[in-house]
């Protein structure tokens, strides 16, 4: 009877670990989510930051009409010496201004597309969203030389559906993590301590270069020179995506998810 008693309780141990580590196998997937969606090998999935200890930061902005404010932060960034930036740029304002597309790519900034209307993409039929997407694609072309494989859709809005589709046409959706809220205009030093206080490793930061705008350039110095003080290199979107270690470090964490779960059944 005692003999019973001992291998019941080591089977009570041994399924007590089993449930321990499978929770916090569990936790850590559910932590990383948002970072795991990005680089998975599933579902499609938009880009917000990227995991990183190396203090580099993107700082993108989206243009969609306009033409007094693009100029302005051109020079900013050129005077500052921020040779890495990216800017998503309309295909309907790029056809109006191309010699202010064409300034932005000789000053070796990154582009990336914004698409051509400025829609919500989720409300859209699967015919629409390619016609969209690859619309500006073919603009952006022109102008640039470049074929562009970075999005990021208007009002930053997409559903599975279109993240479907932006991959099937080599696109990556690329969001932001820190959102400065020039465009609603709340101050220059509520601008600047929104970036510089939200920053940090591998953030990709949202601001426009659209006229209603008012203050993104009265910003842009500041933010700059804090975020140089505090250590942060400047780079571009895919720059960003290319220099992270998550993809090696997804190889490595299943099979350790699973010895630690194969230990634990063992014991």
């Amino acid at each position: 009877m005692n003999f019973f008693y001992v291998l019941s309780g080591k089977k009570i141990k041994r399924y007590f670990f089993l449930v321990v580590a499978l929770v916090f196998a569990i936790g850590v997937v559910y932590i990383e989510s948002d970072n795991i969606t990005v680089f998975s090998q599933g579902a499609p999935s938009a880009i917000y930051s990227v995991p990183t200890e190396k203090k580099v930061i993107a700082l993108t902005f989206d243009i969609s009409w306009g033409d007094k404010r693009a100029e302005p932060i051109i020079n900013i960034l050129q005077e500052k010496g921020v040779q890495k930036a990216t800017f998503f740029l309309s295909s309907p304002w790029s056809k109006t201004h191309p010699e202010v597309v064409k300034k932005i790519a000789d000053s070796g900034f990154e582009i990336g597309s914004h698409g051509h209307k400025h829609v919500n993409y989720s409300m859209l039929d699967e015919e629409e969203i390619r016609n969209q997407i690859q619309t500006a694609h073919h603009i952006l072309t022109e102008i640039t030389g470049k074929q562009p494989n970075l999005i990021r859709l208007p009002n930053g809005d997409f559903d599975k559906k279109v993240l479907r589709i932006a991959d099937e046409m080599k696109y990556k959706v690329i969001q932001w993590d820190t959102d400065s809220m020039d465009w609603q205009n709340i101050g220059t030093e509520k601008i600047i301590e929104r970036v510089v206080t939200k920053a940090h490793p591998g953030d990709i930061v949202l601001m426009h270069a659209s006229d209603s705008c008012n203050q993104t350039h009265e910003a842009l110095p500041a933010i700059i020179d804090q975020l140089r003080e505090q250590g942060y290199e400047f780079v571009t979107v895919t720059e960003l995506i290319n220099q992270t270690e998550l993809q090696n470090k997804q190889i490595q964490d299943q099979p350790a998810i699973m010895d630690m779960l194969n230990d634990a059944a063992g014991m």
